[in-house]
Formats: structure tokens, C-alpha cells, sequence
């Protein structure tokens, strides 16, 4: 363990508090860490892709379980002996065979399907304005926030941060595979000023086209981590709900992280999930701590 420098005496420490390395796919590289040893829930995108072999989601590959058969569409992958013998078996009697072995042909061929765990680009985009930032609620964004980045180290997916606040969105962090530069860019990030929902929104839209040309076969996974409140430019939230559609229009899987806190809430974040025809969670659902089980649907 390698603890990261002690705040000047006076200044409020930062939300990261040691570094670490951790077993995944990456060896030996450092990873900073959540304060509490905050585990994460395994968030999947659904369905099952064709990406890149990893530890997240439903995934068809060379390897894994067999769910099935199917047509090879060319060259024929694992034999699945069973189902070819099945597809010719009604045809033995019209190809003259009274005994002797299974006359076969190559339309009766067929290959087994398999299932294991692709790994996703999980795009973090984060509100990092004002309201984020009261009562030290940034503070609690940002363990649990790391405590994500560090299980899509341990998963092997690529990673992605923006950050909105203000009057506009900034991508902290391009698509990569160092979680490393993720969890530091996170933990220096200020926050202030208003919200510019729409923005972020619009931001992570345009990396994903991005990706998608870079890397088809890798699914994304987006994160947006708000209280849901939108208060920058002219009529915010209907600008909000029209970037909401934009993105859910490129089909990417998305997942709402609520960060309202407090007696009083407007649910502005259960209905941007809606918007962007996603599931919605409480940030304090998607951790928890590292000493006990904690079982999550996949």
C-alpha cells in the first residue's frame, strides 16, 4: 500500500486515501482506492453482446458454457455433436441407409453456441456542480464512484469520465484502459457552479460515436451519476429531456446513479432514468463494504 500525500495542515484531504494494486487485468499496475475498502455491485449491460472476452456482461464466446446450437455461418467453431446428429437423423432413410454408421452431410453440421462475460466501455458521466457538491455529498460521489472504477479494473473494461458543471461538459478521460488515470482524474475533480444536464448528456453521446467506430465490438455501459437537476441555460430541463433522447437513441445501456439526498426531493433523477428508458439506483445502493457479502443480480 502506498499512501498518497497528507493535505497541508488546515486543508480538507482528498476523497482518495491510499493507492493499492489490485489483481485484474492489468498486473502491477496502482489503483487508488475508496475510503472503507467500498465494494461495488456488479452493473451488466443486458442482453448478450459479441465484445471483447472480460468479466462483466452475458456475452457469446469461443469459450464459456454451451447454451445452444446454431448454423455455422462459416468456418464451423466447437462441434456440437448432439444437435448435428438430430439435424440428420430424419434424413436417414431417404439418403438409403438400413444400418451402419449415421450418413451425414455438411448442411447437418452444427456448432455449439457458447456464453461467457465480455468486457463493456463504461462510461462515467459525472455532475460536478453546485448542488453535487453540498454537504459533502461530492465526497461520497466520488468513494463510490471509485469503488466502480475499480471493479471495471478487475472486470477488464475500457473506461471513460465527463464531467459537467458550469455551462458546459468536459471529457476528463477518452476511452482507455488505465483505470489508474480514471481514479485520478476523479479525484481531482472540482465541482461548482450550475448544472448543464443537457450537455453531459449531449458529451457522452458524441464519445460513443466516437467509440463505436474505434471499437464496435465493445458495448457500453453509461453511468450518469446526478441528482438530475438541470439549471443551466434557457429552459434546462426540457433541453435535459431532449439530450436524455438523444442518447437513448444510440441504443447504448445506460444506468442512473440518484445522488439527491435529504428531507426534501424533487425525484428528478427517477425521471431522467425514464427518459433515457433506464434502470434507476440510490447511490448508496451500488456499494458496499468490503468486509461482509453482498449478493446483486447480474
Amino acid at each position: 500500500v502506498v499512501p498518497t500525500p497528507r493535505p497541508a495542515a488546515g486543508k480538507r484531504g482528498p476523497a482518495v486515501t491510499t493507492t493499492r494494486r489490485v489483481s485484474g487485468a492489468e498486473t502491477g499496475q496502482s489503483v487508488a482506492v475508496p475510503r472503507g475498502g467500498l465494494k461495488a455491485r456488479l452493473l451488466t449491460a443486458p442482453g448478450v453482446g459479441d465484445g471483447v472476452p472480460g468479466r462483466r456482461s452475458r456475452a457469446r464466446t469461443g469459450r464459456g458454457r454451451t447454451t445452444g446450437a446454431r448454423v455455422p455461418a462459416g468456418r464451423v467453431g466447437a462441434l456440437h455433436l448432439a444437435a448435428t446428429v438430430r439435424a440428420a437423423a430424419p434424413h436417414q432413410a431417404a439418403r438409403g441407409r438400413l444400418a451402419g454408421p449415421l450418413r451425414l452431410r455438411g448442411d447437418d453440421v452444427r456448432e455449439a453456441v457458447r456464453e461467457g462475460r465480455e468486457g463493456n466501455l463504461v462510461l462515467f458521466v459525472v455532475d460536478a456542480s453546485g448542488s453535487m457538491g453540498a454537504r459533502q455529498r461530492m465526497t461520497t460521489v466520488k468513494d463510490a464512484v471509485l469503488a466502480l472504477l475499480t471493479d471495471a479494473y478487475q472486470r477488464r473494461d475500457k473506461v471513460a469520465v465527463i464531467a459537467f458543471r458550469g455551462a458546459d461538459a468536459r471529457t476528463l478521460l477518452p476511452a482507455t484502459s488505465s483505470v489508474l488515470a480514471a481514479s485520478t482524474r476523479l479525484a481531482e475533480l472540482p465541482t461548482g457552479g450550475r448544472t448543464p444536464l443537457a450537455e453531459g448528456l449531449l458529451a457522452a453521446t458524441d464519445l460513443l460515436r466516437v467509440e463505436r467506430l474505434r471499437d464496435p465490438r465493445r458495448r457500453p455501459l453509461v453511468l450518469v451519476v446526478t441528482d438530475g437537476r438541470a439549471t443551466a441555460g434557457q429552459r434546462p430541463l426540457d433541453r435535459a429531456a431532449a439530450a436524455a433522447k438523444v442518447l437513448a437513441a444510440t441504443g447504448a445501456s445506460c444506468v442512473v446513479v440518484d445522488c439527491e439526498t435529504g428531507p426534501v426531493r424533487l425525484h428528478l433523477a427517477s425521471r431522467l432514468a425514464t427518459q433515457l428508458r433506464a434502470p434507476h439506483h440510490r447511490l448508496d445502493a451500488l456499494t458496499h463494504p468490503g468486509d461482509r457479502a453482498f449478493a446483486a443480480p447480474a
